[in-house]
């Protein structure tokens, strides 16, 4: 998904607490340049802010990182002669949405013991088993060619 001109994510919305793929094809990558570092921080201050290496391949620079939880992921990228490309001064800034509690499952779930099925879900199986046997074994009855096998000893 491209959000802004040459830089994709591996994600439609960035997500605090997940890891996001981010993938350049900027200026940097297209000047030739061999070695590109990600500058990031999050927030309105940069806060934790970080460095890390891009791996260059033939579709562009790629990095993985850790969403911390705050409003917005901040970047920039600066190549190894130090030339930077920071959105000419603006820098790229992508906000990061919380995780709706309301979506997550609370449930506790113990390995030492395993979840019973539901009496609903036995009985569907056992009607659905009695429908069969009705199906296929009623017609033979009826019209007589329904046999026992005899064993010749």
């Amino acid at each position: 998904m491209e959000l802004v001109k040459n830089i994709f994510f591996n994600t439609d919305k960035l997500v605090e607490n997940s890891t996001v793929k981010v993938s350049y094809t900027g200026k940097l990558f297209q000047d030739g340049a061999e070695h590109v570092l990600l500058h990031y921080g999050f927030g309105l201050n940069w806060e934790n802010l970080n460095e890390i290496e891009m791996e260059k391949t033939e579709l562009g620079f790629q990095a993985e990182l850790e969403l911390a939880t705050f409003d917005t992921l901040n970047f920039c990228f600066k190549s190894s002669t130090n030339e930077w490309d920071n959105n000419n001064g603006e820098n790229y800034i992508f906000p990061i949405e919380k995780v709706e509690l309301a979506l997550v499952p609370q449930e506790n779930i113990s390995l030492a013991a395993p979840r019973k099925l539901r009496k609903s879900y036995i009985w569907s199986k056992k009607i659905r088993l009695a429908v069969y046997k009705i199906i296929t074994y009623l017609p033979k009855l009826i019209s007589g060619n329904y046999k026992r096998k005899i064993t010749n000893e």
